[in-house]
């Protein structure tokens, strides 16, 4: 038994404020990787999700192209992919030729946190959490049985069934629990806690000017950066830049 999605709730990376998480069920942890974006054969060391905050990805780049990478596993069946950088809309890659997908984005700054589900190239169902009377895609409605059910909704699909409550993260679970039954989705606590787990860059890498900023680096005696995913931190090509336009 999995540790399930409820407890996904209110849990950000090691951004402190996102948590963005591809879930694909047909294909593996590498083909998930190479669907959101990596270059084939760009698997780097594994990492933790700590250790992917030192890469310093552009979560909001004021330039292209940005940086994004991907811890990678599976889990229930599962592939998943945990996201560090921009908002990647990939769900249509992802889910062609008949895999499913799941895409769960939680911002802290701008709830609601949305769940997508589609199958073989298009998005079948949508909704955000505590906003599950607004549904969307090809089958808006393909959940709805299952939030009557779990006391969320009426059957007209639109009034709750209890309007007044006030615990979000408590609606939120529920309606996580939804999908974790529905679709027996799985994460393990471990992959945010302390698991290494493999890292693709999904943008951004290889970097054209990867060698010129490193050897710049090492003359002025600044952190190189990561040979593996051939990413050049946001801060770094800022301090760069600064260095080089001043010259």
């Amino acid at each position: 038994m999995g540790d399930g999605i409820q407890w996904l709730v209110g849990e950000t990376s090691s951004s402190g404020w996102m948590l963005d998480v591809h879930f694909a069920r047909g294909i593996g942890a590498e083909e998930l990787a190479l669907r959101l974006g990596a270059p084939p054969g760009a698997r780097a060391e594994p990492m933790t999700d700590l250790e992917v905050a030192y890469l310093d990805v552009d979560a909001y780049p004021d330039r292209r192209p940005g940086s994004a990478v991907v811890r990678v596993g599976e889990d229930a069946g599962w592939a998943f992919a945990i996201t560090y950088g921009p908002y990647l809309d990939r769900l249509g890659e992802v889910s062609r030729d008949g895999v499913e997908a799941v895409y769960y984005h939680h911002n802290s700054e701008h709830p609601p946190t949305i769940v997508m589900y589609a199958r073989d190239g298009r998005t079948v169902c949508g909704f955000g959490l505590c906003e599950e009377s607004r549904r969307y895609g090809h089958e808006p409605d393909l959940l709805l049985p299952d939030f009557v059910a779990a006391g969320i909704l009426h059957s007209d699909g639109e009034t709750y069934r209890d309007p007044d409550i006030d615990d979000f993260e408590e609606r939120e679970r529920l309606g996580l629990a939804v999908l974790e039954e529905r679709f027996g989705l799985s994460l393990p606590r471990s992959a945010l806690a302390e698991d290494p787990l493999p890292v693709y860059a999904v943008m951004g890498s290889p970097a054209p000017d990867f060698e010129e900023i490193s050897a710049w680096a090492a003359a002025k005696g600044r952190p190189l950066p990561d040979t593996h995913p051939r990413l050049v931190p946001a801060g770094l090509r800022k301090e760069y830049e600064r260095s080089t336009n001043g010259a």
